[in-house]
């Protein structure tokens, strides 16, 4: 009997922002034409599902974040016919559409504050949260400490101070007002009308847990999401951010009935701990500290996004650990918490780059990771912030790197033209496409591995015993299917044993290798590379 599988358990998820993708007009800012011409690429590559980052119209003070419109795109990203163009195309191709809902807070331009700061009596003056009098000092401290000294401002015009949580121009929604989630939901409506296949829920542990935004029952407003999407579109998902403590994790999913996906914070600080220790002692940790998913629920792994790399649930000697190994220089590390660097640059030499993208493809849940990590794209530490991560697309050695063809001056995002490995002329999609061996093939590779093993989206996962500190198994089962996978985390040689089935023989049967081997091994003794990988399908017999 053939299982039915929800789309989202398997989905390869690939983060696109279209303002540094692809430029189709030369006006130096990556469009949705620009992204519709490159859809055959990304279904080359094999990703199932394109999360878009905010591409509302915005004053772009927080790469788009700090959303004005919700009804509308950015004009300098193209029209709603384009967008509908590319979820149309997108899904010709197989491959669904995210789109970021940031209603956690709005832009301090947008026209419900500004008709809420003019008017105290203005229906819109309850979606802010106000105070008249100066805040008492607050215990909560601002997302971005270093940037925000506090989450309340005041405002001349409205005579009153507002809040916010993340940046002074981002005031706070007032999700505990019915008025601002009927508003979410009817925002759900109009993109769930183009065909997307649900929304990417920014910042939602702040919606749900903050005293002065939050409704009585925030967990209430998650089971509301998840009933209206449904009614509307039955395959469509929510996928939250929520980087909270673990114990307070599992609540998100519920009973199946709130968000059907989280991203896995929790591991990606312990897969960068155990890459910086070149140890699998943090990986068996987060096995145990994760929580399971329910039967509707998914994780997203990821190894990097186009935030921080955020480490708030390390402890301090981990952090400075990741620091040492991975940011040694102030300017690599961001907020007291983490690093603004990208994957390949951290990481360094490509066969470790090969097994991290090999440890998060074969961890169960739905694997996702960011535009240019492919081809091991760069970083540029001179820009500002988190921008260091955000630059555009390296598609050829053509001038602004294929990205664009704007005459006078640079595009918005520039591209990395620092003479460095990472220079879009020695770095790129029309080069490594010409070579079988570059990165972009061999995930491409990985990718085609990782869709032809849908335990690794569906199975339950246990930690196998090696003898070795340094490398890492673990197995994956589901519908009589098996899959075990072991990573070498150090720079040496290393030879384990490996303790499968009690009583029982078991053939290995290669999937992915680090070494090209295609051989089949007997016994328990297993031979890796520095940074080596192997993946095996288990058919195990009973023993005589």
């Amino acid at each position: 009997m053939t299982l039915s599988i929800p789309w989202y358990k398997n989905a390869i998820i690939y983060a696109v922002d279209v303002a540094t993708f692809q430029d189709s007009n030369g006006d130096g800012i990556g469009d949705f034409p620009g992204l519709l011409s490159r859809l055959d690429y990304l279904a080359d590559l094999g990703v199932t599902c394109l999360w878009l980052l905010p591409l509302c119209p915005s004053p772009d003070r927080d790469n788009g974040y700090d959303v004005t419109h919700y009804y509308e795109v950015d004009s300098a990203l193209g029209t709603l016919d384009d967008f509908s163009e590319v979820v149309h195309q997108a899904g010709e191709r197989g491959i669904r559409i995210l789109v970021d809902l940031v209603m956690h807070h709005t832009s301090d331009e947008h026209p419900w504050f500004q008709a809420a700061r003019r008017d105290r009596h203005s229906r819109f003056r309850s979606y802010y949260v106000w105070s008249d009098v100066p805040p008492p000092i607050e215990s909560t401290q601002p997302v971005f400490p270093g940037e925000e000294r506090s989450v309340w401002t005041y405002d001349q015009i409205a005579g009153a101070y507002y809040y916010h949580a993340f940046y002074h121009f981002e005031p706070n929604l007032n999700s505990g007002n019915p008025e601002v989630r009927a508003e979410i939901l009817r925002v759900m409506d109009f993109w769930l009308c183009f065909g997307v296949s649900g929304f990417r829920l920014d910042s939602v542990n702040h919606m749900i847990d903050r005293k002065e935004t939050s409704p009585p029952d925030g967990h209430g407003m998650l089971k509301e999401f998840r009933r209206h999407v449904a009614r509307r579109h039955e395959d469509a998902v929510l996928l939250g951010e929520a980087d909270v403590e673990q114990d307070k994790l599992a609540a998100f999913f519920g009973d199946s009935d709130e968000l059907h996906m989280l991203y896995n914070f929790l591991l990606d600080s312990y897969l960068f701990l155990a890459l910086a220790r070149e140890s699998a002692e943090p990986l068996a940790r987060a096995v145990s500290l994760v929580p399971q998913v329910p039967v509707g629920g998914q994780w997203a792994n990821f190894l990097r996004n186009l935030d921080e790399l955020d480490l708030e649930r390390l402890v301090e000697a981990e952090r400075q650990d990741i620091y040492k190994a991975f940011a040694p220089e102030p300017r690599m590390r961001i907020y007291g918490r983490g690093t603004r660097r990208r994957l390949a640059p951290m990481l360094g030499e490509r066969r470790r780059v090969e097994m991290a993208f090999s440890l998060l493809f074969s961890w169960p849940g739905a694997p996702l990771f960011v535009y240019g990590d492919e081809i091991g794209m760069g970083e540029d530490l001179s820009l500002d912030g988190r921008n260091a991560v955000r630059t555009s697309m390296q598609w050829s050695r053509d001038r602004h790197a294929g990205f664009s063809t704007i005459e006078n001056g640079q595009p918005r995002k520039p591209v990395i033209a620092d003479g460095g490995p990472f220079d879009y002329r020695r770095l790129n999609v029309a080069d490594q496409t010409k070579d079988p061996e570059s990165l972009l093939n061999w995930v491409k590779r990985l990718i085609a591995v990782r869709r032809g093993c849908p335990e690794l989206g569906c199975g339950a996962m246990d930690v196998v015993e090696t003898g070795e500190p340094a490398v890492f198994a673990h197995r994956c089962r589901w519908d009589n299917r098996e899959l075990l996978a072991v990573h070498n985390l150090s720079g040496k040689d290393r030879t384990v044993s490996l303790r499968l089935h009690a009583g029982r023989s078991a053939m290995l049967a290669p999937l992915l290798s680090s070494d090209g081997r295609t051989e089949r091994i007997e016994g328990r003794l297993l031979e890796l590379d520095p940074y080596g990988y192997r993946w095996y399908r288990i058919d195990a017999r009973e023993g005589r």
